[in-house]
């Protein structure tokens, strides 16, 4: 289900590295070995005639997956690719992907499917999954054919971007779930509350006399598909969550024995809509937008009592000249691969333990191994500074686009190295003086 080039297998030793996995219940500074791109062993003191680093005074974390990404391919490579959005993802510390079928064509046919994935294995850099459309073309009208779907690969069905606005869709698809499998993952989003909206509607977009998206337009649609899914048993996947309200309805799903999950991103942890007036930047223009302090804190609020399952960037690249427009007319998205750890962690929000653990969550939820420091398992690992402090944008990207939301910012947490799938897919770049 995942596809990525070949990468040699690492033989390496971490020494001295302060090792946390929340999972496997490590948290103290050991020696970890890899060989032929296994975790060969961990402890202290160990000797290996190789390469060597040295993690004296760096954290060594499981690798993250990110659940939620837009590599714009095929059909938008002028915004990002399959090798420079992968490269993108290995540089912020991500060891797996799961790519948006929103594309141009939309991923909703086996033959579409089936050459990405062959794409994947020739230039992605990490491992990448690719969901498949719920609808045709994103109409919302007609199902795709979902087990051949599922038979070519996909992990699941979205139509991201977009919401199933037809309950009687939605339903239909969950009731052919049951014979496909793969997780259904929504946007969600009433057009009719939304309308053109461009921001958050509130004090602030009044104060700027823009359009605003009002938060029960995310919220109400989530009620009505969790109440969709309890009553056909099935199992849903909401993606980036952004208002009280929402984390709300999912508390309440989730109460009541639904299967539903959920994610949410690093700007709507970090960022509210009170940005926009000390600068009108669209690249802090996404959909679902930023809103207000109260739905930040709502949704930290949700990662630590556990209604909010994981953390994913919705990483969405654009060309420049189409973030340099009015802020009424600029597309809506932001990058985030490169920043997601250094952001949450720099806004000191979350115990790093959480971090670290919500990072990798959404493996599990796309039916993927979770990323575990263990002998024996696959070396999916990154390596961290956390005393690093880097300005965003200072020395570029790895990805094709620029329109991060926290360019500008300095951040710290700067990742060193990234070892997916047990091959070394990073490491930093360095300046050597003469």
């Amino acid at each position: 289900m995942l596809d990525h080039r070949p990468t040699a297998p690492a033989d390496v030793l971490i020494r001295g590295a302060h090792v946390l996995d929340p999972r496997t219940g490590l948290d103290a500074r050991l020696d970890v070995l890899i060989r032929g791109g296994e975790i060969a062993e961990i402890g202290s003191g160990l000797q290996f005639d190789g390469d060597v680093v040295d993690g004296t005074g760096k954290h060594l974390f499981p690798g993250f997956v990110d659940p939620h990404v837009h590599l714009r391919v095929p059909g938008q490579e002028h915004k990002e690719d399959l090798e420079s959005g992968t490269r993108s993802a290995a540089a912020g510390g991500f060891v797996a992907v799961v790519a948006m079928p929103n594309t141009t064509p939309t991923v909703d046919s086996a033959p579409v499917l089936r050459s990405l994935r062959d794409a994947a294995r020739r230039e992605a850099r990490v491992p990448v999954g690719f969901m498949a459309s719920v609808t045709l073309g994103l109409d919302g009208d007609a199902l795709t054919e979902m087990a051949e779907l599922r038979d070519a690969g996909a992990l699941g069905f979205t139509d991201d971007g977009k919401p199933v606005y037809r309950a009687g869709i939605l339903r239909k698809a969950l009731q052919y779930q049951k014979l496909a499998g793969g997780i259904i993952a929504l946007h969600e989003e009433d057009p009719t509350l939304s309308g053109k909206g461009v921001m958050h509607e509130g004090e602030v977009s009044a104060r700027l006399g823009l359009t605003g998206i009002p938060s029960i337009s995310e919220s109400t649609l989530i009620a009505r598909d969790a109440a969709i899914a309890g009553y056909e048993g099935g199992r849903i996947h909401i993606q980036h969550l952004s208002a009280r309200e929402s984390v709300e309805a999912i508390a309440d799903a989730k109460a009541r024995g639904v299967r539903i999950t959920c994610e949410a991103s690093p700007h709507h942890l970090t960022l509210t809509d009170a940005e926009l007036l000390r600068r009108l930047d669209t690249r802090l223009k996404m959909n679902p937008p930023l809103r207000t302090e109260d739905d930040r804190q709502a949704l930290i609020e949700g990662l630590k009592s556990g209604v909010i399952d994981c953390i994913a960037t919705d990483h969405a690249p654009h060309a420049r000249e189409e973030k340099e427009v009015p802020f009424e007319e600029a597309p809506m998205g932001t990058t985030g691969l490169e920043t997601a750890f250094a952001a949450v962690y720099t806004a000191d929000v979350l115990p790093l333990a959480l971090v670290v653990e919500k990072l990798s969550a959404g493996a599990e939820l796309m039916g993927l191994p979770t990323p575990r420091i263990e002998v024996g398992r696959p070396a999916d690992v990154v390596l961290i500074d956390l005393e690093a402090e880097w300005e965003v944008g200072e020395a570029g990207y790895e990805s094709r686009s620029e329109n991060c939301c926290f360019a500008g910012r300095r951040l710290r947490g700067k990742v060193l190295t990234t070892i997916a799938a047990g091959g070394i897919v990073y490491r930093e770049r360095k300046l050597s003086v003469v």
